[in-house]
């Protein structure tokens, strides 16, 4: 028999545990993660239990009516550990998680599954049982990834770029100034984009501290300028690029290509899985950003879905 509660803080440590061992949940659905932004968001996090033992997790908040997985997190789906829990057993998950939905008032779930290449060990099961519920695709971003093991070489033009960063002195390295490239992520949002990064230099800071090694910084300098930088997530077999941004003169020097060949071969050698550039789709995924999934394929990045489904509550 399976039972749908709602989180409590005291279950953080079996929340987090389970996480650790799970076959698609990463540094992203830690509590220690996701609380960061409570304010934010009204957390409604569900626990499925079996025989009193905690069976998956699935981060979640309320909006109304509606409950997300989760609005804070690019995606947050059922996190299932490695046993226990096959096709079956996620089908009855989801159809307790639809009573007790209904139970409760909801009108629908929009759920955010993790993309496949996030898995440590195959884990769509619960897509077939959102199907089977009928859920629907809602929206569909797509994102740019390197198969470290088999990875396409950098385009003509690429190879050149980062030989002329190198030609003009820029150096790239693990650095620690969050501060200093924070200024220069800030300006360069402002002034490209009319937009500011969504974590605050605080924010960002109180995360580093909790997952020091999970959140890396690397920059790249001309002298003793710093003119590029990409803040890097590392989540189960994925090196997660994000926070990307080069000033004019990092533009100039071509800084960013460079960066961005030493990080692919720095993550292929600790014998991460895939490199991930992140979406390049706005508006729900409805607007592709041309530019922007070029010059990532550019570097070898191909074509990987983040999809996000509706399943409606019947009253």
């Amino acid at each position: 028999m399976i039972e749908i509660v709602r989180y409590s803080p005291d279950m953080r440590a079996d929340w987090d545990e389970l996480v650790a061992g799970a076959r698609n949940g990463n540094m992203l659905h830690l509590r220690g993660f996701m609380d960061y932004h409570s304010d934010r968001f009204d957390d409604h996090s569900l626990v499925a239990m079996r025989d009193g033992a905690m069976l998956a997790v699935l981060p979640a908040n309320r909006d109304g009516d509606t409950l997300w997985s989760h609005q804070g997190l690019t995606y947050g789906s059922w996190i299932m550990p490695s046993k226990h829990i096959d096709p079956s057993v996620m089908l009855d998950v989801m159809q307790a998680t639809v009573d007790s939905l209904q139970q409760q008032g909801f009108k629908r779930l929009v759920y955010k599954p993790v993309p496949h290449i996030y898995h440590r060990y195959p884990a769509e099961d619960d897509l077939y049982a959102l199907w089977r519920m009928g859920g629907q695709l809602l929206e569909c971003g797509i994102s740019s990834t390197i198969d470290l093991a088999n990875r396409l070489p950098l385009d003509r033009g690429c190879r050149s770029s980062a030989n002329a960063a190198k030609r003009g002195g820029v150096e790239v390295a693990r650095s620690q100034d969050w501060e200093g490239y924070w200024q220069v992520l800030t300006q360069v949002l402002a002034d490209r984009h009319d937009t500011r990064p969504v974590h605050t230099i605080d924010e960002i800071r109180l995360l580093v501290k909790r997952f020091p090694d999970r959140i890396r910084l690397f920059t790249a300098t001309a002298g003793q300028e710093l003119v590029a930088g990409v803040v890097m997530f590392e989540l189960g077999p994925v090196a997660h690029a994000q926070y990307i941004a080069a000033s004019q003169r990092g533009r100039e020097l071509k800084a960013l290509t460079l960066l961005f060949d030493y990080l692919i071969n720095h993550y292929a050698q600790r014998e991460f899985c895939y490199f991930d550039f992140g979406i390049s789709t706005e508006q729900h995924g409805t607007i592709l950003n041309r530019g922007l999934v070029q010059q990532k394929c550019r570097l070898g990045g191909r074509g990987i879905l983040y999809p996000i489904y509706e399943l409606k509550i019947e009253s």
